[in-house]
């Protein structure tokens, strides 16, 4: 019988809090809020509603890029990340996703600008949804998109990790 590959993942301490990585074996998979004991359950939920089967385990060395990328981020010397991602959603959270990817770093777009984007223009409430569902922060930065008023609306981290990281990319521009 062929083992399975893991799910390896580790946790790491940055100006939003502690963030728990996840790598699949083809790339970044997931990056949750919390420590590893916060964040477990969510990615075991996350793998299960994706039909991803590998066990979970903790190993620094399978996440140890993505951190050294994001301690980066957060040192302001990084602007984008050279990452291989695991995106797995619908066909059109996954257009979504790869949207959100061209959003410059220190700029905003609305949600109505990413479903233009996509090809989808009244779509702006399921881009939404997408952008909530979105497995991988920051590295895929939902927290990009606002509200066409201007203002912070949703964020699955929380609104004040949101302002954090706009704030964040605005001082290091």
């Amino acid at each position: 019988m062929v083992k399975k590959p893991y799910i390896y993942i580790d946790d790491m301490e940055s100006p939003v809090g502690m963030l728990t990585i996840a790598c699949h074996q083809d790339g970044l998979c997931n990056i949750e809020f919390g420590d590893i004991d916060t964040a477990f359950p969510k990615i075991q939920t996350w793998a299960k509603r994706n039909m991803i089967r590998n066990d979970i385990k903790q190993d620094s060395d399978y996440t140890k890029e993505v951190v050294n990328q994001l301690n980066e981020y957060f040192q302001g010397e990084r602007k984008s990340f050279d990452l291989p991602l695991y995106l797995k959603g619908t066909p059109f959270q996954i257009k979504v996703w790869e949207a959100l990817q061209d959003i410059k770093y220190g700029e905003t777009k609305t949600y109505k600008d990413i479903a233009e984007a996509i090809g989808k223009p009244k779509a702006v409430r399921a881009v939404g949804g997408a952008n909530n569902k979105n497995p991988i922060s920051i590295v895929v930065p939902c927290h990009r998109v606002i509200g066409s008023s201007g203002c912070l609306i949703g964020y699955g981290g929380g609104l004040d990790k949101k302002q954090i990281l706009l704030e964040h990319e605005q001082k290091y521009l």
